[in-house]
């Protein structure tokens, strides 16, 4: 699959509308106030539509390298226009992983512009474009806002999420709902019940040490680190989404380090090292974006599975917490994503004072 060329085709759509692949520039600036910018302005409106928060949005600065390429995922982004104005966008990554049978593909449209066929009709060039590449399985997350719409619940039989627009958009195409994610936050107010809750896991885990850094990764930890992450990628509740599992080595690390700081994000990792062995074998992300009194995101949290029953996944989540309101005190809120089926994650959240605020969808379309 080859980037998006300025020679791409632009594609006819319903209702007048156009499909455009987006160039990417050097520099997010670069001919400023360009597709780029549109493109840009415009998804974070329809991630801000479908949650009803900004936690999601980029600026064009700290998007550019999300959008880029790697060894890894090779990505592709289209504008939706009407006339000259950008109305939706919509991406194709194409996960490396697994044989590469395997894209998130996701459509995109601002809610005064839906119900006139423009994402059908470009859900239906890219699942084209994906099979022409060789995928057999396209995933997309979703988050949506309460509803009064009838519940829809995943084969888990865990959670639910509003038969709403996407919903029913996804369901019309073919695509089966397999997963809910739980969207948790917590505010910061008096931290001596996340100390209390830290000594009592200490207690537990007599046999580890809490060591923290901040990207980029030290040397001495690439590689015990980069075997956590491949690991998350298959002891992580993920229903019957048949996520490939991923390869990660040093190199794939320091390319992850890499995205995160060109992004402007802020990212720590506290880790459990096994005192008698040196092995890492538990760890927490957190990460803020741009300012520092922005929303933090929580991202993996993963206990190896050998060393489990220790009250791990509680050290490595209290230590990591109380270091970073030490360090981000401005930082008033932390979200974080879990699958509805995790109950030993959700019990910790909840011990920690993490409340629910919305349900996001995992979604799965086979490709005949």
């Amino acid at each position: 699959m080859t980037g998006a060329r300025i020679d791409d085709p632009i594609i006819s759509l319903p209702a007048g509308a156009t499909l455009h692949p987006l160039v990417l520039p050097a520099r997010a600036d670069a001919g400023a106030p360009g597709p780029f910018r549109d493109y840009a302005e415009v998804r974070n409106r329809c991630l801000e539509a479908a949650s009803g928060r900004d936690d999601d949005s980029f600026t064009p600065d700290e998007l550019l390298p999300l959008l880029t390429s790697d060894a890894y995922t090779h990505r592709r982004q289209w504008r939706i226009l009407l006339g000259e104005r950008t109305i939706g966008v919509a991406i194709l990554n194409l996960l490396r992983d697994g044989g590469g049978d395997t894209a998130v593909s996701a459509v995109n449209v601002l809610p005064e512009e839906q119900g006139r066929g423009i994402a059908t009709a470009v859900a239906a060039h890219l699942e084209q474009l994906a099979r022409d590449e060789g995928v057999r399985t396209l995933q997309v997350w979703t988050e949506h806002l309460p509803s009064e719409e009838p519940a829809l619940v995943p084969p888990t039989g865990f959670g639910s999420v509003p038969r709403d627009h996407t919903a029913r958009f996804l369901l019309a195409q073919g695509w089966t709902l397999e997963q809910v994610d739980r969207v948790s936050e917590y505010r910061w107010g008096e931290d001596e019940h996340l100390a209390a809750l830290r000594a009592s896991a200490e207690q537990a885990a007599s046999g580890y040490r809490v060591v923290q850094w901040l990207l980029p990764t030290p040397e001495e930890r690439l590689d015990g680190y980069a075997w956590m992450k491949s690991r998350m990628s298959t002891d992580a509740p993920d229903a019957a989404m048949d996520s490939p599992e991923e390869s990660w080595d040093a190199d794939r690390v320091r390319e992850q380090d890499r995205r995160w700081l060109d992004m402007g994000h802020t990212v720590q990792v506290t880790a459990a090292e096994h005192v008698a062995t040196g092995e890492l074998c538990a760890y927490n992300e957190l990460s803020l974006k741009g300012a520092h009194d922005s929303v933090t995101q929580q991202n993996d949290t993963l206990v190896l599975a050998a060393h489990r029953g220790h009250r791990l996944g509680l050290l490595v989540k209290t230590a990591g917490l109380l270091a970073w309101h030490d360090r981000y005190p401005r930082s008033t809120r932390v979200v974080t994503y879990n699958a509805e089926e995790n109950r030993p994650m959700l019990s910790i959240n909840e011990q920690l004072g993490f409340v629910p605020i919305a349900y996001g969808g995992a979604w799965k379309k086979v490709l005949d």
